[in-house]
C-alpha cells in the first residue's frame, strides 16, 4: 500500500468514531415494498463541450418484472435543473453524445436524437452503435472503425474456412439421427454460466472463426485485407494519424487446455503486421494508442497458465504499462502502486492515464504521468466513484457517487477534482421518508493481527441502552471483489427489521494490496473465515449484540463462506442463508465452467495428490457433521459457476444431522438469481428464515 492511500485510511478511521447510533437518519423504516421505489440513477454521459450531462433513471415495476429507464438531461454549470429528454412512458437507454454536441439514445428498438439547443427530439432510425475511433456493430458482427481522418474505415471481418463436406449417412441412420433427442458434444468448454447447455464450441473455427482486419476506402475506392493471421482482433483501433490500427491477439485461441495470453499487435495502412508483446509470461487486455501515436497503452498481468505452470502462491500483479510502436520492452507505470487499475484512458495531450482504482471500500480516479511518474489520487473522500464520462476537452467529468445511506447520485467536477458539486437529487424524497442507515465503518484486528476494515449497520430505533440485538453478516462474492460505499437493499431491509448487519474485506478482498489480495492462496476459508470472526467479535464487545443469535449470509463466494463458518465455527451461528455456495470442490471440479480457480488457488488438478488434499480440506462438506445453524439454501436450477448439485449435497448433510434446512431452487435462473419476482421472493423468505431461527418467540 502506498503511503499515500494509508495515511487516507489512517485519517478516515479517525473520521468514523461515531457511535452507530449517531447513523440513524429519521423516518419510517424501510419495507420490502420500497423495493420497487427505489429508483437508479446511472450512464452519465458529459457532453463534448462540458455544458450538460445526460443520465438515465430507472425504476423496477412489479407488473411486469423487469425495468422501466428514462433519458434525462441536465446543465453542469447551474443549478440542479433536469429535462426528460425521452417521451412520456418509453423505456429510454444508452444516451451517447455526437461530435456535433447532439445527444442520441434508444427507445422502442430505434435510435433518437435530442438536439439541446432547439429542445428537439426527432427519429433517428433503427438501432446502430456509434462510430468514430472506436467501433460500430456491421452486418454480420462485424466491427466498424473510422480514421480520424475519414478517409477509411478499417472492418473486423470472419473469416470462416470453407465449410465441410457433409457425413454420408444411410437412411437407416439419418432416420435415428433424426428421432435423437438430446444433447452431445465432443468439447472441452462445454458449459458456460448463462448460456444455452452445451456452450458453443469457441475452438471450432466454424463456431468462432478467425477474423481479420480489411481497409475499405471512404470513397468507394475498394477494400483490402491488412492481416492474414487466423486470429480474433479486439480492441482495435487507430492511430491519431490514420496510419495505423493496435489491437490484441491471442493465438492460443483455439486450444481449449490452455486459458491463452492475448498480446499487443499493430498493423499499418500498407499491411505490414508487427506483434509487439511476446515475452510469454503476460496476457494484456486492452492496445490504445497515445494522442500523439508515441505509445500504446495496454494493462498486463501474469498468464494464467504461468501461475499453473510453475504452482505460484499468486496471481501476480495487475499493471498498466506503455509500449512504443517501434517495439521494445514495456514500461509497467504502476510498479509502485499496489492495486488494481482499470478502465484506462489517455488525456489529450497524452502526458497522463487516467483509470480508476478500489483503495478500502472506496473506488476513485487516478492518474500517472507518461512515460513515467508517481500514482496521483485525483478524487477523494469515503465513497465510490464510478462510470466517469470526461468533456471532449477532458477538463471536466461527470460520474456517480456510492455511498451507503441511499442510492448513488450524479456529481461533476474539473478534471483535477477541484469545484465539485451534487447535479442530481433524484432519491431525495425516498430518503427523506425512510430511515435508512449510513453505517460505521469499523477497524479491527484479525487473529493474526492483519488489519480488517468492514462497516456495521445498527438496526432501525436503535438504543444503546436496549438489546440485546442480533446480528447478520453478509459474506461478499469473488472472492476477489469488495463492500464498501454503495446502497445495498438486502442490508438496510434487515437493519430496518432490527438486525446489526455486519460487512466485511476479509482476506482475498480487493483494494488492500497484493499480499492482502492473495492471503487465501491454497486455503480458502481458513484466513477469511478468521477475518469474519474476529469482526463478529469485534460488533459484540463494542455493541449489546446478541452472541447466541447470530446469523450468515452471502453468495457464490458469500455463499461458501457462509457454509464454511457453520461447519468451523458450528457453537457461533443460529441461523444461515446460503446462496450458490460451493461444498465440494472436487465434484465442482468437473462440473462448474470455472476450472481455472481450482487449478490455480489449490495448486492443481483433484487427480493430482496435493491439489486433492487441498480441496478435501477446504471442502465445508468434509466436516457437514459440526452443523448446527438453521440453513436456508438459494440456487438458480441451471447454475452452471456453482451447480446445484453442491447446494444439494449440503441440504442432504444436515437433514441426515437432524438440522433444519430447506431449499430453495429457482427455475431457469442462472449463477446470479435475477428478476424482482425472484429478487424480493428471496428476500422475503431470508428474512422469514432468520426471524424464525434468530428472534425469541414474539420479538419482531
Amino acid at each position: 500500500m502506498s503511503k499515500r492511500a494509508h495515511l487516507l485510511l489512517t485519517v478516515a478511521a479517525l473520521l468514523c468514531t461515531a457511535d452507530v447510533a449517531a447513523s440513524q437518519s429519521p423516518g419510517r423504516p424501510l419495507s420490502i415494498e420500497d423495493h420497487y421505489r427505489v429508483l437508479d440513477v446511472g450512464g452519465p454521459q458529459m457532453s463534448p463541450d462540458g455544458r450538460s450531462v445526460a443520465f438515465t433513471v430507472s425504476r423496477r415495476v412489479e407488473a411486469t418484472n423487469g425495468d422501466s429507464s428514462e433519458v434525462w438531461l441536465s446543465s453542469s454549470t447551474g443549478g440542479i435543473t433536469m429535462t426528460r429528454v425521452s417521451a412520456a412512458g418509453s423505456h429510454a437507454t444508452n444516451p451517447q453524445w455526437n461530435a456535433d454536441g447532439k445527444l442520441r439514445f434508444n427507445s422502442g428498438g430505434r435510435a433518437w436524437i435530442y438536439d439541446p439547443a432547439t429542445s428537439s427530439r426527432t427519429d433517428g432510425g433503427p438501432v446502430a452503435a456509434g462510430s468514430g475511433r472506436g467501433g460500430r456493430a456491421g452486418g454480420g458482427g462485424e466491427i466498424r472503425l473510422t480514421s480520424p481522418d475519414g478517409r477509411w474505415s478499417a472492418v473486423v471481418r470472419a473469416v470462416p474456412p470453407p465449410a465441410p463436406a457433409p457425413a454420408v449417412q444411410t437412411d437407416f441412420e439419418k432416420r435415428h439421427n433424426e428421432r435423437f433427442q438430446g444433447v452431445q458434444f465432443d468439447w472441452l468448454n462445454f458449459q458456460r454460466d448463462g448460456a444455452p447447455f452445451p456452450a458453443p464450441d469457441n475452438a471450432d473455427p466454424y463456431v468462432s472463426p478467425p477474423q481479420e482486419i480489411v481497409l475499405v476506402s471512404s470513397n468507394g475506392g475498394g477494400e483490402k485485407q491488412l492481416t492474414k493471421l487466423g486470429l480474433r482482433p479486439s480492441a482495435t483501433n487507430w492511430n491519431a494519424a490514420g496510419t495505423a490500427l493496435a489491437f490484441t491477439a491471442d493465438s492460443q485461441y483455439r486450444d481449449e487446455r490452455t486459458y491463452g495470453a492475448p498480446q499487443v499487435w499493430t498493423v499499418s495502412t500498407d499491411g505490414a503486421v508487427r506483434r509487439l508483446t511476446s515475452d510469454g509470461d503476460h496476457e494484456h487486455t486492452g492496445a490504445l494508442f497515445s494522442p500523439d501515436g508515441r505509445w500504446i497503452l495496454s494493462t498486463h498481468q501474469l498468464a494464467t497458465d504461468v501461475v499453473i505452470a510453475k504452482k505460484l502462491n499468486h496471481g501476480g500483479a495487475t499493471d498498466l504499462v506503455i509500449i512504443s510502436p517501434d517495439g521494445g520492452t514495456e514500461r509497467v507505470l504502476t510498479a509502485s502502486w499496489d492495486y488494481l487499475p482499470s478502465s484506462p484512458r489517455w488525456s489529450p495531450d497524452g502526458k497522463h492515464v487516467y483509470f480508476t482504482g478500489g483503495v478500502g471500500g472506496t473506488t476513485h480516479l487516478f492518474r500517472v504521468a507518461v512515460p513515467e511518474g508517481a500514482v496521483e489520487q485525483v478524487t477523494s473522500g469515503e465513497r465510490r466513484i464510478n462510470a466517469i464520462s470526461f468533456d471532449r476537452g477532458m477538463t471536466k467529468m461527470a460520474f456517480t457517487v456510492g455511498r451507503i445511506e441511499g442510492p448513488a447520485e450524479i456529481h461533476v467536477a474539473d478534471i483535477d477534482g477541484r469545484n465539485e458539486r451534487q447535479l442530481t437529487n433524484i432519491s431525495l424524497p425516498f430518503t427523506n421518508e425512510v430511515a435508512l442507515s449510513t453505517g460505521e465503518r469499523v477497524r479491527y484486528a484479525s487473529k493474526d493481527g492483519t488489519m480488517i476494515e468492514g462497516w456495521l449497520l445498527a438496526p432501525h430505533g436503535y438504543r444503546p441502552g436496549a438489546g440485546p440485538y442480533p446480528l447478520v453478516v453478509n459474506n461478499h462474492g469473488g472472492p476477489h471483489s469488495a463492500v464498501g460505499y454503495s446502497f445495498d437493499f438486502k442490508n438496510q431491509l434487515l437493519a430496518a427489521n432490527g438486525y446489526f448487519v455486519l460487512t466485511v474485506n476479509f482476506r482475498s478482498s480487493t483494494g488492500y494490496g497484493e499480499k492482502f489480495l492473495w492471503g487465501t492462496w491454497g486455503a480458502w476459508g481458513d484466513r477469511d473465515g478468521e477475518d469474519v470472526i474476529a469482526g463478529i467479535d469485534h460488533a459484540i464487545a463494542k455493541y449489546p449484540i446478541d452472541r447466541n443469535r447470530v446469523a450468515t449470509i452471502g453468495h457464490s463466494y458469500g455463499g461458501f463462506m457462509s457454509n464454511w463458518l457453520i461447519v468451523k465455527y458450528p457453537e457461533r451461528f443460529a441461523a444461515a442463508a446460503v446462496g450458490a455456495g460451493i461444498v465440494n470442490w472436487v465434484s465442482d471440479y468437473g462440473t462448474a465452467d470455472i476450472a481455472v480457480t481450482k487449478e490455480t488457488e489449490f495448486y492443481g488438478k483433484p487427480w493430482e495428490e496435493d491439489a486433492l488434499k487441498n480441496m478435501i480440506r477446504q471442502s465445508p462438506l468434509t466436516y457437514a457433521g459440526n452443523a448446527r445453524a438453521a440453513t436456508l439454501f438459494i440456487h438458480g436450477e441451471l447454475d452452471q459457476r456453482v451447480p446445484y448439485s453442491e447446494a444439494e449435497q449440503m441440504y442432504v448433510a444436515l437433514k441426515k444431522n437432524g438440522v433444519p434446512a430447506k431449499m430453495i431452487q429457482y427455475k431457469g435462473m442462472p449463477h446470479s438469481i435475477s428478476g424482482s419476482w425472484n429478487v424480493v421472493h428471496r428476500m422475503i423468505n431470508e428474512l422469514r428464515w432468520l426471524d424464525t431461527y434468530t428472534k425469541p418467540k414474539g420479538v419482531s
